[in-house]
């Protein structure tokens, strides 16, 4: 076989990596200033939202719109990012004649509009109203049931367009959910550190160090940033959990992405008692538990140091350390079984772990997050 076939045959299993928005934007006010980026991409925009957002963000957009007379129009994505939803919105953006599509909002706002666009084949504009995700980034959307009950998630064929990271808007959003944010974050260095292995491929190596300088950036500077949301640290935090995240699992790729945290996020989502829990509420309590479960399991002394480091922050910060602070203390050994075997049923990514994982440990795991008792498998 002559060199070049054997390169081929190398690098022909390589997925194909969408790392980054073509555009970012980032400021102060800066939607006020985003009209030619927008023109620039499309004519008639449909711009989808939720009720608060769609409140929030047109008085700001529709000035800028004009500035460049850019005819649009808008819809709600509700009642999740479900599949019905979407089958709705193409008819929206057929009926519009939209050639853009602009997503306001949360995570699941965002992740409508990205496969929308994604299925239409029109461009994309994020806009995030809040730091609780880094959905305005990511060429990831997840898929929900009606009930908010997660399904699966899609891989979408580029990053978006253009992102505009409005410092104003953000800051009309509630502090919890930049405080969600912050648990979201983080969990990509527990998460990332495991499920890429003992990869020696350059660019997991890199996106797994950057999701530790991400980490101890939130140690450093989410309870600074919190007390103060016109600080440089509350702009670096929402950096941090909109677009550093965003980065991570941008240049990482699959390999580079959930582990048990999330798994078990996918799981509570399925009870109707944790629907006014927030993504990364529910993401920072799977941290604890993935890494009890390492404790359990590996009988690893490093995750019982992570874990008690992170226990601390959180009740620094106000993240959700047991089932009882996600105000589910009254769930029912047959809930917690439903989450359990979700959680671990064949495709989740809990099986990322390094070991197996059996429904009755993860359960164990999840009701035992701050217990100092430390067990193995001996």
């Amino acid at each position: 076989m002559n060199q070049k076939a054997t390169t081929l045959n190398k690098t022909k299993n390589y997925a194909p990596l969408a790392i980054a928005p073509a555009r970012v934007l980032r400021g102060e006010n800066c939607l006020a200033n985003s009209a030619r980026e927008i023109a620039n991409l499309g004519n008639r925009p449909l711009i989808i939202g939720g009720d608060r957002t769609q409140g929030l963000i047109k008085a700001a957009i529709e000035p800028v719109l004009a500035a460049e007379k850019l005819v649009s129009d808008s819809a709600k994505y509700s009642p999740d990012c479900a599949e019905t939803s979407l089958t709705r919105l193409k008819t929206a953006v057929e009926q519009h004649q939209a050639d853009l599509v602009i997503g306001v909002g949360g995570g699941k706002a965002l992740d409508t509009a990205k496969l929308l666009a994604d299925r239409c084949r029109l461009p994309i504009v994020t806009i995030p109203t809040s730091g609780a995700t880094c959905a305005a980034w990511t060429a990831l959307s997840n898929i929900y049931s009606e009930a908010g009950a997660f399904q699966y998630d899609v891989t979408l064929n580029r990053c978006p367009d253009l992102l505009i990271l409005d410092y104003g808007l953000v800051r009309t959003a509630s502090q919890r959910t930049l405080v969600a944010g912050i648990g979201d974050a983080i969990a990509k260095w527990y998460e990332a550190s495991v499920s890429s292995g003992n990869s020696t491929a350059t660019l997991l190596i890199s996106a797994v160090q950057q999701a530790r300088i991400l980490r101890d950036i939130l140690f450093q500077k989410s309870a600074i940033a919190l007390k103060d949301p016109n600080s440089d640290e509350w702009r670096e935090v929402v950096d941090a959990t909109v677009l550093l995240a965003g980065v991570i699992g941008g240049v990482g790729g699959a390999d580079c992405r959930t582990v048990a945290a999330h798994a078990v996020h996918n799981g509570l989502t399925h009870l109707l008692e944790a629907h006014d829990v927030l993504h990364g509420e529910k993401v920072a309590y799977g941290i604890l538990v993935q890494l009890r479960l390492e404790e359990m399991v590996q009988g690893n002394q490093l995750a019982v140091s992570a874990r008690k480091q992170l226990l601390q922050f959180y009740r620094e910060i106000g993240l959700p350390t047991t089932l009882e602070d996600l105000g589910l203390e009254k769930i029912s050994l047959a809930q917690l079984r439903q989450v359990t075997a979700i959680a671990t049923q064949p495709q989740s990514d809990i099986h990322r772990l390094p070991f197996a994982i059996s429904p009755e440990q993860l359960a164990a795991a999840m009701v035992s997050t701050v217990t100092e008792i430390q067990t193995s498998n001996r």
